[in-house]
């Protein structure tokens, strides 16, 4: 990986300089974890593209959500959501049911093929992250894994002080 050379104390395992010289390590990493993502998400059976799989775990998250909560969900303007919704409805990813009890507003909802292509898509990324992660040391996978937990620790902190304001 780049970036770790130089800024990276290889005896003690710690960045010299605390967390910025190891940002662009890990940008890198972030972008090849990416690539990998990617690539591993088109080997199933139906080619989505980023959007629209992030639709689709939105709302299997969240089921039968509005097109304006979509919209918010994904940072995405209403009708971009709604041009998006109808190639995954198109495509038999998703359907449109009206509120039973406000007529006004229309929900979303996978169909069984959209469960089925997220299952597919998991697998596939779950495969591909499994044989780089099979090849690394162990000793490095062990010490990956204690990084993520810190950082995803570090990270659920940060988001809920920025939520409250905190500093």
């Amino acid at each position: 990986m780049t970036g770790l050379s130089g800024s990276w104390d290889d005896r003690s395992g710690q960045p010299r300089d605390g967390p910025a010289p190891l940002a662009p390590a890990l940008a890198d990493a972030v972008e090849r974890l990416a690539h990998l993502w990617s690539d591993a998400a088109q080997g199933a059976n139906l080619r989505l593209s980023p959007h629209q799989l992030r639709a689709l775990r939105i709302l299997r998250e969240e089921p039968g959500l509005n097109l304006t909560s979509l919209a918010v969900a994904m940072r995405i303007g209403l009708p971009t959501a709604s041009r998006l919704c109808d190639r995954l409805e198109a495509a038999g990813l998703l359907e449109r049911e009206l509120h039973p009890r406000n007529r006004r507003e229309v929900r979303l909802l996978l169909t069984r093929q959209g469960h089925r292509i997220l299952d597919e898509v998991a697998a596939h990324r779950a495969d591909a992250l499994t044989t780089v992660l099979a090849a690394m040391d162990p000793a490095d996978l062990a010490a990956l894994g204690q990084g993520l937990r810190g950082f995803l620790t570090a990270h659920d902190r940060t988001e809920r002080q920025r939520r409250e304001g905190g500093p």
